[in-house]
């Protein structure tokens, strides 16, 4: 794909490369929509579709899965250690940004976003399928947790009454300011309290996609996010309502601006604001 300048566009694939490699055997496409009937309405040939709500998350407390499901969620997938993986969804990659952040978090290295996701795919008029492929089973192992990428409850509390770092509230500026606890089409719920965590400053996600909804050029970024004072040799959090807004903007902080020490709140507003005597402002 074209070079908009970013520090690593590796982890970018565009359309065109996707469907040249529909029948490669070390690339393993991944479907993670918003909408979890999406994916039988017809998908990429050959790619796979995770549950958002099943398959990213434990299905009882709210975490992420922990090794052994996700371990075996990438072997019924037909993932191997080597295997390239290239995630997309709806609503612009929202839940395939996500678990692009979950393979961080669990070390796997070959991991790519499809940029502009289902809709440009779509919009381009590329070969959909509603079969479901069959794939080998293989047996993956995880060899190292990235712990770094993730920002845990204390972490964000700490970085509120001392530490300092940056916090990118990437929610709507009416979730931000407390109006909604939600995105205006989705129920109010969620959290006992409306606000925003102290200190933070709003940069709504869609700030950094286009129309079409790719990426926008690395001088775009920039002025987005450094005219708030994000810049790369700062640690820096993310977080939205439930953890995939905010690793959108993640891997837009880690991966397209080189802030290395960029981590996601997953536990994001649905947690903080429900949390007791913890900071609020509004």
């Amino acid at each position: 794909m074209e070079d908009r300048g970013y520090a690593h566009p590796e982890v970018l694939v565009d359309t065109a490369w996707a469907e040249s490699n529909l029948d490669n055997p070390k690339v393993r496409f991944i479907e993670v929509d918003v909408d979890t009937e999406a994916y039988d309405s017809g998908h990429i040939p050959g790619a796979v579709g995770w549950n958002w709500q099943q398959d990213t998350q434990e299905p009882i407390q709210r975490d992420i899965p922990d090794r052994a499901r996700f371990e075996a969620l990438m072997s019924r997938s037909g993932v191997g250690r080597d295997t390239t993986v290239v995630l997309y969804g709806d609503t612009n990659n929202w839940f395939a940004a996500f678990a692009f952040w979950l393979l961080e978090y669990y070390g796997h290295a070959e991991k790519r976003l499809l940029d502009g996701g289902r809709a440009k795919w779509v919009a381009e008029g590329r070969p959909m399928t509603r079969g479901r492929p069959r794939l080998p089973t293989t047996n993956y192992k995880i060899n190292a947790v990235q712990e770094s990428v993730r920002a845990l409850r204390e972490f964000v509390l700490d970085s509120v009454r001392t530490n300092g770092r940056p916090l990118v509230d990437v929610r709507s500026p009416a979730e931000f300011s407390g109006e909604l606890l939600a995105p205006e089409n989705l129920p109010q719920e969620g959290s006992q309290r409306g606000g925003h965590i102290p200190g933070a400053i709003n940069v709504p996600w869609s700030m950094a996609v286009a129309e079409d909804g790719t990426f926008k050029p690395i001088a775009e970024l920039q002025e987005i996010y450094e005219s708030n004072g994000v810049s790369p040799d700062k640690e820096v959090i993310a977080y939205c309502r439930i953890g995939e807004r905010s690793s959108h903007t993640w891997f837009v902080l880690r991966y397209l601006l080189g802030v290395t020490k960029a981590r996601n709140y997953d536990g994001s507003w649905t947690e903080y604001g429900s949390l007791i005597a913890a900071p609020i402002e509004r």
